[in-house]
């Protein structure tokens, strides 16, 4: 099947806008939340710490009986008790009193400073200062670290541990996260075989299932591998069918540039409909858009390089959208480290390596596993464009989600 009609990067991305995946949302645990996407803002629904508390261990005084202290006239307090973490203070200081205090235990009422215990001395129920303290010495006051009502993580963020932590010290059992789109991949090609099995000559060990399935996951998704199809219909249309009984999604790899064995668009479109066959970039210009039962499907170059640059051009905006994250494909800015060309009136996206704030170009081709396997990311080189400068500023966009 030859190409129906090769359209600009910026028409294919406005018809993938167009899709309309509705996932929903869930409730999960807190424990069964890391990498998932958040569904809304969270606030805080207290202060944190939500008491004042002691940052040191020592005693907790009023500061204002300190305030005469020195090396030559030591202030006396006694010692009237002790607080220790996870208690409530029972005592409560007048003048002249201290109480025993532990690393983040609750500052008895009246208290307002800790001095620590390596800088007073003790005989018995006494203890002598020898410097005058201020009030909040050693003292985390109710709500410094963060307030009531204070937004903590907002929609779209895709949860870490460092936000499983906040979380659960805001005292969050569950969190309301997006269901996971699901995305079934299928790899294509009679040369391709799963790793594990024997490799016959001509055959070689599919990549490109194992990095979408992987894309998908890391970007908040849930990436199905489906299979491999080999070069005949039904195989493929065998393939396709599962793949829309279990997948929001469908990302197929090969078999998409028009030649005899390339069967990729013309079963998609007896199953549905194309819309695009053919963006003009370099490279993936044979890349196929189209739509099945209402479920988008995407038809990617087979080389690894190539795929997984148009993954990141359409696939993964189209995943980030509907999970909230709209935007958040990663750039970097960067310096080319040497002159590389282009060809004029030809949209060129070239994979590169990052050394620190440089860019080097990785200009092995893009069937070349290494191209895909050592590159970070990749940058643009626009149709009017005939070359990049050594050291010119270049907007790198990253392999990482």
């Amino acid at each position: 099947m030859a190409f129906l009609k090769v359209v600009s990067l910026e028409e294919a991305i406005s018809i993938i806008n167009s899709f309309r995946l509705e996932i929903g949302f869930e409730e999960v645990t807190l424990d069964k939340a890391l990498g998932r996407i958040v569904a809304e803002d969270i606030y805080s629904p207290l202060d944190i710490p939500p008491f004042d508390r002691s940052t040191v261990d020592g005693y907790a005084v009023r500061a204002e009986d300190t305030f005469m202290a020195s090396e030559a006239n030591p202030v006396e307090l006694k010692v009237i008790g002790e607080v220790h973490a996870g208690e409530q203070p029972s005592v409560k200081l007048s003048k002249g009193e201290a109480v025993y205090i532990t690393t983040g235990s609750m500052m008895p009422e009246n208290a307002n400073a800790v001095i620590p215990f390596e800088d007073v001395e003790r005989e018995g129920d006494i203890i002598r200062i020898y410097k005058p303290a201020y009030p909040g010495l050693g003292v985390m006051k109710k709500g410094t670290d963060i307030k009531k009502g204070q937004l903590l993580i907002r929609r779209g963020t895709k949860l870490t541990f460092k936000e499983t932590a906040l979380l659960s010290a805001a005292g969050f059992l569950k969190v309301k996260v997006f269901k996971r789109p699901r995305v079934a991949v299928i790899s294509t090609g009679n040369e391709i075989v799963l790793p594990g099995e024997e490799l016959r000559p001509g055959q070689i060990y599919d990549i490109n299932g194992r990095a979408i399935v992987d894309a998908v996951n890391e970007l908040g998704g849930e990436g199905i591998f489906v299979g491999i199809a080999r070069d005949d219909r039904e195989s493929l249309k065998k393939l396709i069918l599962q793949a829309l009984e279990v997948g929001d999604v469908i990302v197929i790899s090969g078999g998409a540039s028009g030649g005899i064995k390339d069967l990729t668009a013309s079963v998609i479109e007896e199953l549905g409909e194309v819309k695009v066959h053919g963006i003009a970039i370099q490279p993936g210009k044979p890349t196929i858009i189209g739509v099945i039962n209402g479920k988008p499907v995407f038809g990617l170059p087979g080389y690894p390089t190539s795929c997984l640059t148009n993954f990141t051009l359409l696939v993964a905006p189209l995943l980030l959208r509907v999970l909230g994250r709209e935007g958040k494909i990663k750039k970097v800015k960067a310096k080319m480290k040497h002159k590389v060309f282009s060809v004029k009136g030809r949209r060129r996206f070239l994979p590169v390596k990052l050394e620190e704030d440089v860019a080097v170009p990785i200009l092995k081709g893009s069937g070349a596993v290494t191209s895909f396997v050592e590159a970070d990311g990749f940058v643009e080189i626009p149709e009017n464009v005939e070359s990049l400068d050594e050291g010119e500023e270049v907007t790198v966009t990253l392999f990482s989600f």
